[in-house]
């Protein structure tokens, strides 16, 4: 009982403590307030007494009227500075927006005249297009404009453009137009230059010593037989390099059908070749290819050599079509001509 007794006394005095000063902030409150409203309402007398013998002009005031006067006019001076700021920083956006803009026209200058150049160099383009097309016997159905205005806009005429579409994006549109037409026939191209590099494989068309090395020493046709003095038909041509071991390469794709020694031409290779065509490579030193073997175009198949009826180390070329033996130099420049026509 004594502690319970002790435990209620101590909880009383906390309450009472805290009562007293709640009245105590209270009554700090009040007098605060009511020593305020003192001081605001304390009135003083402005008086204004001229240097002439006029009247004597007397303003009565109050604390509470000099606070608010000064409040309003910090007030008036805060929005008038927050004004001004915001009025500067304005300014500083509009002329950052107008620097932005300045930048993206002379971006859209550089696009403009880019897309010009692009328009003028793309009519260029589409006449020589078409040029090649009726030159290689496909069908022309691009349209070239013939008018002989300067807008770059009408270059292209394949179908009408809005009125009210801007020049530029209706030039650009054209050219999309062009370039949409011109797959078909580009595709075209690429098909026949496909066609045509194959054929080209097919058929002996490049120099039979590797990297294009040597030196034709006899031609195709009539000549002095170096062992006879006598006038005889040479039925291909010689390479010579001046040495031997010289790679001999196929001339086209084919098969090795024969690998044989004979008397005159020593060492030799033929290879079989579609369309009828055959090429032997004589006096090789030895022959790398095998027989019935299929080589591709530029393939090693042996060294150049000098056996046989040879006067030094060199290599005899011959083009057979069928049963018919051919000039191999008209045949060796083929690439070389397609490649001179082209340019």
């Amino acid at each position: 009982m004594g502690k319970n007794h002790d435990n209620k006394r101590i909880e009383n005095g906390l309450i009472n403590r805290l009562k007293n000063a709640i009245k105590g902030f209270g009554r700090g409150i009040f007098n605060f307030l009511r020593a305020s409203g003192r001081f605001l309402t304390r009135r003083y007398t402005v008086v204004f007494v001229p240097y002439s013998e006029k009247r004597v002009y007397n303003l009565r005031i109050t604390v509470y009227s000099i606070v608010c006067f000064f409040l309003v006019t910090a007030g008036i001076l805060t929005g008038f500075f927050w004004n001004a700021s915001s009025h500067n920083y304005s300014q500083r956006k509009l002329s950052e927006q107008e620097n932005m803009a300045s930048d993206l026209q002379t971006s859209l200058d550089l696009i403009r005249d880019e897309t010009a150049r692009m328009l003028a160099k793309s009519r260029d383009f589409q006449v020589a297009l078409s040029n090649t097309l009726s030159a290689i016997g496909i069908e022309n159905k691009l349209k070239i404009d013939q008018g002989s205005g300067g807008d770059l806009s009408n270059f292209f005429d394949f179908r009408e453009i809005p009125d009210d579409l801007p020049r530029d994006v209706s030039g650009v549109r054209r050219f999309a137009d062009f370039i949409e037409q011109a797959i078909d026939p580009l595709n075209d191209l690429g098909t026949i230059f496909k066609s045509q590099i194959a054929l080209l494989t097919e058929i002996p068309s490049i120099w039979p010593v590797q990297g294009g090395r040597g030196q034709i020493t006899m031609f195709f046709g009539q000549n002095i037989n170096p062992f006879s003095g006598q006038y005889y038909i040479h039925k291909g041509i010689d390479i010579c390099t001046f040495r031997a071991g010289d790679p001999v390469i196929a001339t086209a794709d084919g098969q090795v059908v024969t690998i044989e020694y004979a008397h005159d031409f020593g060492n030799y290779v033929i290879i079989q070749h579609k369309h009828g065509y055959y090429t032997r490579y004589a006096h090789l030193m030895s022959a790398r290819a095998r027989l019935g073997q299929w080589v591709q175009q530029g393939e090693v198949i042996g060294y150049i050599g000098n056996t046989g009826l040879s006067t030094g180390p060199h290599l005899h070329y011959e083009v057979h079509i069928g049963s018919d033996v051919v000039d191999p130099y008209k045949f060796m420049n083929i690439r070389s001509s397609i490649a001179r026509q082209a340019r």
